[in-house]
């Protein structure tokens, strides 16, 4: 499928983000996908994205990834470091998917982490059956670092790739992988 031509951009998320992220949930594929549970109901999920958003973890940053306006997904750099942080990223509604915008999640990601925070390194994990988010990190320049913990992707156990990129590398912006934003 064609990506679609979009200007994706990163705000901080708000309160009234919480039952949009938490609506995601009411499709049991995006949440084996995304890894969230298929057992908690939707004020459960409601509550937890409120949480998060009204008091996020210790070293956690989560931006949400705007298309037009409207919330598509949101980006994590999370860490406590200060100069490396580990990305996530997450695009909501099965419609949304293979239309190129966890690609430009990640690289907005990366464009706020080395540019905003200053960062010199990012780095980033995918379960080896989560094709998608593997290939996305590869073609953003990412390189393996090695192998991670064991961890599950719908249902069967594999083995998480460590992947990492540094400012520098990103710095290549004319590379042929990296997509125009």
């Amino acid at each position: 499928m064609d990506e679609i031509k979009v200007c994706m951009s990163l705000r901080s998320l708000l309160p009234a983000d919480a039952p949009s992220i938490a609506g995601w949930a009411r499709d049991p594929e995006f949440c084996r996908e995304a890894g969230w549970s298929t057992s908690l109901g939707r004020q459960a999920h409601l509550e937890f994205q409120d949480r998060i958003i009204s008091s996020p973890p210790p070293g956690l940053l989560r931006l949400g990834a705007e298309v037009g306006g409207i919330l598509v997904g949101y980006v994590d750099l999370h860490g406590t470091a200060p100069d490396t942080r580990e990305l996530g990223f997450l695009i909501g509604e099965r419609d949304r998917w293979g239309q190129g915008l966890g690609r430009r999640a990640a690289a907005a990601g990366l464009d706020h982490g080395f540019g905003e925070l200053g960062l010199k390194v990012i780095w980033a994990e995918a379960l080896e059956g989560n094709r998608r988010s593997m290939g996305i990190l590869r073609g953003l320049g990412f390189t393996e670092t090695g192998p991670g913990t064991i961890g599950e992707f719908r249902g069967v156990t594999g083995v998480h790739r460590r992947f990492a990129l540094s400012a520098r590398e990103w710095g290549l912006r004319d590379a042929p992988w990296i997509p125009s934003l």
